[in-house]
């Protein structure tokens, strides 16, 4: 019921977002008479910023259509390579008539981008394509919101997510070096480790960055809600059915909605003194900051739906019975080994100021890949950034991809009996 009640809600508050809209509109635009009374500045960014706080977010699109390559300037097209129920494997395909440019994207590395089914969308990662996209064949995982998927389409576990994983690296090829942002390290490493459990070839490199591998280790506020509350809290409290007026009717999910109200109750000042800082830009009519408040919130808000089923089964497997860690995940009868993967490269990257995932979470791979030559594991630790600046902004361009690069580079097509050259500055060895 609070689903509906919320849909109720929303479609009760459209119009009147809507009239905000118009309304803001008359006291800037040009040629209105409005725009000379006195106040007209401070009305229309009141109207505008009420528009924004009751307008609808839906998923944006990555907009990205050119990409330099050596540099030059190449076309970039979206492509879909593979479609699921849950998720679109995405391809963005690079073209160009400059011979130099064709030849070096030919010999670049392909990466497949695993990103988070966690309550934003894939686009949310469109500053770590558009970098990737210079050096690196891209393939991305877009995972479907769940409202959008009929309900005889079944359910999403976990195991479907992995499984997902290991179906898209085979797709794209032995070659594709696999990333994982956030929460996707802890099933990208389980479907690596299964695949080399059973002999198949895996990807060169595995990168993970800022992922809950060892929630345990210095826990964070979300980490002590998922720890703290029982499992039947969870599926009482945060699961609801899909509404009728969506294509997935009936299907229970953790709704996109509370999933953002979770969000902003983790750092409400900073949001309550950003729309603010957006009102005052408006006032003093600041469009260039204005325009990045509208770009950043437009990601920020635009939420999904996750698969109860799914997210049910990461709060128990991830944060509740430490699964992976403890070596008693099991996924369809086959254990999760880690310590099976041998040919794979490792590189862990954590943000200093990680609130989401706490420092030496993603680290602690390192320890259960033990099969994993160490001249073949690699940690970096990103100065200064936050969750969201170790693959976005300004650390992720500086900082962050280089090291990335580097590694993705180093590691192509190299068999793991081959030495491993000399180590760049900068690395810190994992024993």
């Amino acid at each position: 019921m609070l689903y509906q009640w919320y849909e109720t809600q929303r479609a009760f508050f459209a119009p009147f977002s809507e009239f905000a809209s118009a309304a803001a509109r008359l006291f800037n635009h040009p040629l209105s008479p409005l725009v000379h009374t006195p106040l007209a500045q401070r009305m229309s960014a009141s109207l505008d910023l009420i528009h924004r706080l009751a307008k609808d977010y839906e998923k944006p699109q990555f907009g990205i259509n050119t990409a330099k390559v050596g540099g030059v300037e190449v076309a970039v097209q979206q492509q879909v390579a593979l479609h699921k129920p849950f998720c679109r494997l995405l391809r963005f395909k690079r073209f160009t008539d400059d011979p130099h440019a064709l030849e070096t994207m030919k010999s670049q590395p392909t990466v497949l981008v695993v990103a988070p089914l966690s309550g934003h969308h894939a686009t949310l990662l469109r500053d770590t394509v558009r970098s990737l996209l210079q050096d690196h064949k891209v393939f991305i995982t877009d995972w479907t919101d769940a409202r959008m998927v009929p309900a005889d389409a079944g359910p999403f576990h976990l195991a479907d997510y992995v499984a997902y994983v290991q179906e898209f690296l085979r797709h794209i090829g032995p070659h594709a070096h696999v990333i994982s942002v956030c929460q996707p390290t802890v099933p990208v490493l389980a479907a690596v480790s299964l695949m080399a459990s059973r002999g198949e070839i895996t990807p060169p490199t595995m990168t993970m960055m800022g992922g809950p591998i060892d929630a345990r280790r210095s826990p964070t506020a979300v980490n002590n809600l998922a720890m703290n509350k029982t499992h039947r809290w969870f599926e009482n409290t945060l699961i609801h059915r899909v509404p009728l007026n969506y294509p997935g009717a009936g299907r229970p999910v953790y709704p996109g909605f509370l999933q953002y109200t979770g969000f902003v109750a983790m750092n409400p000042d900073r949001h309550v003194s950003s729309h603010y800082d957006y009102f005052l830009d408006l006032v003093r009519g600041d469009e260039g900051s204005a325009d990045s408040h509208r770009e950043f919130y437009n990601e920020y808000n635009a939420v999904l739906d996750m698969p109860a089923e799914y997210y049910l089964d990461t709060i128990k497997t991830v944060f509740q019975d430490f699964a992976l860690v403890n070596g008693t995940w099991v996924i369809e009868g086959q254990p999760v080994r880690p310590q099976d993967i041998h040919r794979t490269a490792l590189l862990t990257i954590e943000g200093e100021l990680d609130d989401i995932s706490g420092a030496g979470q993603t680290r602690a791979a390192h320890e259960l890949c033990s099969g994993i030559d160490p001249a073949r594991r690699f940690h970096y630790d990103a100065e200064g950034a936050g969750h969201y600046g170790i693959f976005s902004g300004r650390r992720w361009r500086d900082k962050v991809y280089p090291r990335l690069r580097a590694f993705v580079a180093e590691f192509d097509g190299r068999p793991a009996q081959q030495p491993a050259p000399a180590r760049r500055k900068g690395w810190a060895r994992q024993a």
